[in-house]
């Protein structure tokens, strides 16, 4: 099997079908000599063999991982699980074409005990070492071990409330020392001695992340987006960095352009003291700008370089995944941002006056958006809003609440608009998400998997309701005083992040100057493929 390197003057360029998107745009961001993470890739055509149970599929697994690890070790200077240097590894899913968040990962692989002992001794900051473990146990104890994320949620609130903290960003390392044996003793016997064993954690996570791909919310996402004739995912395993070290570090998404409206401006969420995981998935809201510009003073304009060269390479809008470590940057992920239908239009249009992209690769890209229902709605003097969020896609929505997926479908079989609400933004639910007419949730940003998903289908969505208290048991919200039922109406504007109850009035209107410069390339396009008649 052959094994493709990532970085470390070992950079192989290979096509996206044989290694999975992310880790050809991988490989594609470390020959530019951007700030990558050393990394290596099993390849797609190891899926299949893999969730087959094919023995050679197994053995090859194992001799790649040996191979790769080695690799990895040069690279960095360190050991894995070793007790003076230890190096943590990611392990990540990549198909050929992107499925934001329907598939597995699983961070800080190779965190023993003694490995943890080692991190103090590396960079003298116990607090990043305990927390390493405990999100290694919990990352591996849910992807690998299938245990369901509540029980951790209790072992983690139980702790906060044992040391009287406001969350677990506020344990101190000797408080998630405890935590990590508590979440320990909750795993361990059905762990089978991987937690002291790092390359049995590590075949054991590859695994894993290669049977995601038959995942129901996988499966799901393909059935919905056309993309059934993917062969399978990748496995990437790359170098962690840590952006939980502390407030000089962070970990973040960016989008090279706004990619809810389509404005030529970037759009950052970064967290600080956190790995990438609390951002994706919603469950952190991002830092503001200020404590951003405090903290890290230099990161936006780094940052805006690299968004810009990453669209001149790419040609298009970029959708990256980033860690801060002690003030470095580190470039984890690039990929074509999803976008709503008028952030398309838009994005195309300003692409081709930029001379990034041709008027004919512009209407390539807009061709399966019905341009005629290119609308743009508004509200009707709606008055004050109920509640406000984050708007992370654009649009507005009018339904009736439905608390949970199966609502959600029930709701919409009878002909009504739907508006999906939940506590936190899950890909697990993207089959609500297919029948709703918008998305709201009480925790979240604008980068988080879901919210990605919504602005690809066109959803309006409003993430960070923080006042809005959902109980999906219960099938209501409360809202200071005010409940909301399940079926009752409610209006979301995703551009402002608003929230209201009852179905407001709306107008719409059309982008004509867009609609017409696109009509002009299409008259051309039509006139330049017009067959010529020879004369005789």
């Amino acid at each position: 099997m052959h094994l493709v390197r990532i970085g470390a003057e070992a950079t192989e360029l290979r096509p996206a079908e044989e290694i999975g998107a992310k880790a050809a745009n991988l490989a594609r961001m470390a020959a530019l000599g951007l700030p990558v993470p050393p990394a290596f890739v099993l390849p797609v055509r190891l899926c299949a063999d893999i969730i087959a149970g094919h023995a050679h599929a197994k053995q090859h697994l194992r001799e790649g991982l040996k191979e790769g690890i080695a690799f990895l070790e040069r690279a960095s200077g360190k050991r894995f699980g070793d007790r003076r240097q230890p190096l943590l590894v990611s392990v990540r899913s990549g198909a050929a074409r992107s499925m934001p968040g329907m598939l597995d990962t699983v961070l800080n692989v190779g965190c023993t005990s003694g490995a943890t002992h080692g991190l103090i001794r590396a960079t003298g900051r116990p607090r990043l070492a305990w927390d390493c473990r405990r999100r290694f146990l919990e990352s591996f104890g849910e992807t690998v071990l299938e245990v369901d994320s509540s029980a951790f949620a209790a072992c983690i609130a139980e702790r906060v409330g044992a040391e009287c903290a406001g969350s677990d960003r506020e344990l101190d390392s000797e408080a998630l020392e405890r935590l990590a044996g508590d979440e320990q003793a909750l795993i361990e016997d059905r762990a089978d001695g991987w937690l002291e064993d790092p390359f049995a954690q590590l075949e054991a996570a590859a695994e894993a992340v290669y049977r995601s791909w038959m995942s129901e919310r996988a499966r799901a996402y393909r059935s919905l987006q056309n993309l059934e004739a993917l062969a399978g995912t990748a496995v990437t395993v790359q170098t962690m960095v840590f952006g939980n070290g502390g407030l000089a570090s962070g970990a973040g998404v960016a989008f090279s352009r706004d990619p809810s409206t389509g404005a030529p401006r970037p759009m950052i969420d970064l967290v600080l003291d956190a790995q990438g995981e609390d951002v994706v998935s919603g469950r952190r809201a991002p830092d503001t700008a200020e404590a951003i510009a405090c903290e890290l003073p230099t990161i936006e304009h780094e940052l805006g370089e690299v968004l810009r060269r990453l669209e001149r390479e790419f040609a298009d809008v970029q959708d990256v995944e980033f860690t801060v470590e002690n003030g470095k940057l580190w470039i984890l992920q690039t990929r074509t941002a999803k976008r709503t239908p008028r952030a398309a239009a838009r994005i195309a249009i300003d692409l081709v006056h930029e001379g990034l992209i041709a008027t004919d690769e512009a209407l390539t890209r807009i061709a399966q958006i019905d341009l005629a229902s290119l609308t743009e709605t508004t509200l009707v003097a709606p008055g004050q809003p109920a509640t406000t969020g984050i708007g992370a896609s654009g649009g507005i929505g009018v339904g009736r609440a439905a608390f949970d997926s199966e609502s959600a479908q029930r709701l919409s079989a009878t002909g009504e608009p739907v508006i999906l609400l939940r506590p936190d933004t899950s890909t697990a639910d993207v089959a609500g998400f297919a029948v709703a007419a918008g998305i709201v949730t009480a925790v979240g940003a604008r980068t988080s998997h879901a919210a990605l998903v919504a602005r690809q289908m066109g959803k309006p969505c409003v993430v960070g309701c923080r006042d809005l208290k959902i109980d999906p048991v219960a099938k209501r919200a409360r809202l200071g005083d005010a409940v909301l039922a399940e079926g009752e109406w409610v209006t979301i504007e995703g551009d402002a992040g608003a929230l209201y109850l009852g179905r407001c009035e709306t107008a719409e209107t059309r982008p004509d100057a867009e609609l017409a410069e696109i009509a002009r390339w299409q008259s051309q396009d039509h006139r330049s493929k017009r067959p010529t008649v020879a004369v005789q």
